[in-house]
C-alpha cells in the first residue's frame, strides 16, 4: 500500500528537526493549501476535526472548535449570539454566516488562552467564516473544503503562511490505532464511542427533567471532552463550552479551572466591561488582554498603572461584592465530566458557576455523597456510565 507523506517544519520542537505525518493510504487524506505544517499543528488539527465531526452528527448543526496544545480552548454548535455575545466576542461590526457563528463561540469562551489557536470546521468555510478567522491571531483551520473566496482570503493571512488544511470528510481511520513513546508501541481500539442523548437517560437526582438546550449542551460538553487531555471537566451553555479545565491530576482542580473560565465568560458580559472604552491603536488581542486585566482582582501597582494606560477615561473596577451579585445571575449551565465525581467538593464548587445540569460517569464508592450533594443545590445528575479519557 502507497503512503501520503507530508514534511513537517519540525516536531514537537524546534530542535526536533525530523518530522513529517505518513498517512498508509494512497488517498490524501489531508491536503496543504496554504501555509507549513508543524507537528503540534497536526496534532490539533486532527483531534479538532473530529470533535467537530462528532459535535456535527449528534446535533445536526454546524460546528466548530478553537485548540490549544492538543486541547480545545473552546467548541461550539451554531447558536444565534445575544447583544451582549456578540460584543463580548468583537464580532458585532460582523454578520456571521452560522458557520462563522459557531467559531465566534468556540473562539469567546476562552478569548485569552485561543489566542494563536488551531480551528477546526465541520462544515466547508465560508467567506464569513474565513473573514472572522483572517482577524484573528491563529496558526491554522482545517475542513473538510473551503469556497474559493473563502480560500483567497485565508491564503492572504500573513502573507500567505496562514496554514490550511483540507481533510477528507469521508476518511474512516482504521479500528486499531497505535501510538509509539520511547520506542515502544502501544496498540488500542480506536475511541469510535457515540454520544448523543441516550448517554443521559439514567437520571439519579430527585429532579429528574433535562430541557432540550440541557441535553444539547450536555452533549457538547461530552463530546469536547472526548477530545480534551485528561484530567478534564467542560462547562457549557447556549450551545457552547464556556470552561475547559484539562489535564488536571485531580477532578476538583479541573471543575475549579472550568469554573474559573466560565465566571470570566459571564463576567466579559457585564454592563461595565463591554461599556471599556479603549485606548486607540489596540489590537483585538490587546483589548482582550485589557479585558483580562480588568477582570483580575490582584494586580500589582505596575500592571494597575498599565491597565489604566490603555482605558480612555475613569474605568471602575467590579467588586468582590458586584461580582458575586453578577455570577449569581449565571444558571442553566451544563457540565461534563470525563469520569466520576469522587467527593462532593466539585459539586459545590460547581453550584457558585450556575450549574444545574451534570453528566458523570458514576460508579464512585461515594456516589451517594454526589447525588446528595447535588439534591442540596436542586441539580440534575445523568450517570452516563462511560469514561472519556484522552491522552
Amino acid at each position: 500500500m502507497s503512503e501520503t507523506i507530508i514534511p513537517l517544519r519540525y516536531g514537537m520542537n524546534p530542535n526536533q528537526k525530523e518530522a513529517r505525518v505518513i498517512v498508509p493510504s494512497g488517498k490524501p487524506v489531508i491536503e496543504v493549501l496554504s501555509g507549513a505544517p508543524g507537528y503540534i499543528n497536526v496534532l490539533d488539527a486532527l483531534n479538532g476535526w473530529q470533535l467537530v465531526r462528532e459535535l456535527k452528527a449528534s446535533l445536526g448543526l454546524p460546528a466548530a472548535a478553537s485548540f490549544k496544545h492538543v486541547s480545545p480552548a473552546g467548541a461550539a454548535v451554531a447558536v444565534p449570539l445575544s447583544d451582549a455575545l456578540k460584543k463580548a466576542y468583537f464580532v458585532d461590526d460582523m454578520e456571521l454566516s452560522p458557520l462563522a457563528t459557531a467559531y465566534a463561540r468556540a473562539r469567546g469562551a476562552d478569548r485569552v488562552s485561543s489566542f494563536g489557536d488551531f480551528v477546526s470546521l465541520s462544515e466547508t468555510c465560508d467567506l464569513s467564516t474565513a473573514k472572522l478567522i483572517a482577524r484573528e491571531v491563529s496558526d491554522g483551520v482545517i475542513a473538510p473544503g473551503y469556497d474559493a473566496d473563502a480560500l483567497d482570503a485565508l491564503r492572504a493571512k500573513r502573507g500567505g503562511k496562514y496554514l490550511v488544511l483540507r481533510i477528507d470528510p469521508d476518511y474512516r481511520p482504521p479500528a486499531i490505532e497505535t501510538r509509539e513513546v520511547f520506542g515502544v508501541k502501544l496498540e488500542q481500539s480506536r475511541n469510535d464511542l457515540k454520544i448523543g442523548p441516550d448517554c443521559l437517560t439514567n437520571i439519579v437526582t430527585k429532579k429528574r427533567e433535562l430541557p432540550p438546550d440541557a441535553v444539547r449542551d450536555l452533549i457538547v460538553s461530552l463530546i469536547t471532552l472526548k477530545f480534551t487531555q485528561s484530567n478534564s471537566v467542560c462547562y457549557a451553555l447556549d450551545g457552547q463550552a464556556i470552561g475547559v479545565g484539562a489535564g488536571q491530576q485531580s477532578r476538583v482542580h479541573c471543575t475549579r479551572l472550568a469554573g474559573g473560565k466560565a465566571d470570566l465568560w459571564w463576567l466579559r458580559q457585564h454592563p461595565r466591561v463591554l461599556g471599556l472604552q479603549f485606548r486607540d491603536g489596540l489590537s483585538r488581542a490587546q483589548k482582550n488582554n485589557v479585558v483580562d486585566q480588568f477582570l483580575n482582582q490582584d494586580l500589582t501597582p505596575p500592571e494597575e498603572a498599565l491597565l489604566a494606560e490603555q482605558i480612555v477615561g475613569k474605568a471602575e473596577r467590579l467588586t468582590k461584592a458586584e461580582r458575586r451579585a453578577w455570577l449569581d445571575q449565571l444558571t442553566g449551565v451544563s457540565l461534563g465530566s470525563d469520569a466520576y465525581f469522587p467527593f462532593r467538593d466539585s459539586i459545590d464548587r460547581a453550584s457558585r458557576s450556575g450549574v444545574k445540569y451534570i453528566a458523570e460517569a458514576g460508579g464512585s464508592l461515594r456516589d451517594e455523597d454526589i447525588i446528595a450533594a447535588a439534591d442540596e443545590y436542586g441539580m440534575v445528575i445523568a450517570f452516563t456510565g462511560i469514561r472519556l479519557f484522552h491522552h
